[in-house]
């Protein structure tokens, strides 16, 4: 894919999200938008990985992570592995 080349944001819905440790996150079923900016602000992903997010979203229908998070897009979407550390706070406290 040519990054030269402007690409539809909603070519990003259905697009798998992956932690860039290769850990699946969740499906993309819509995006949140700065309309002002002209630019996308987060993902609302479904489909959630629940050894990630557990109770945290419990009755939710999914999850909106900040598109500062996104680390490349292509096939499939990488984002920081600060979604892997929220398993892992979540670890420690009932360890606690």
């Amino acid at each position: 894919m040519n990054d030269d080349v402007p690409q539809e944001i909603t070519s990003l819905v259905g697009r798998e999200v992956y932690s860039n440790n290769g850990v699946f996150v969740g499906q993309v079923e819509d995006l949140r938008l700065d309309l002002d900016a002209e630019t996308v602000t987060g993902l609302a992903l479904t489909s959630l990985n629940d050894d990630l997010f557990g109770s945290q979203t419990a009755g939710a229908r999914g999850v909106i992570l900040p598109y500062r998070w996104v680390r490349a897009v292509g096939d499939v979407i990488l984002v920081n592995d600060v979604v892997e550390r929220m398993k892992g706070e979540e670890d420690e406290e009932a360890a606690v």
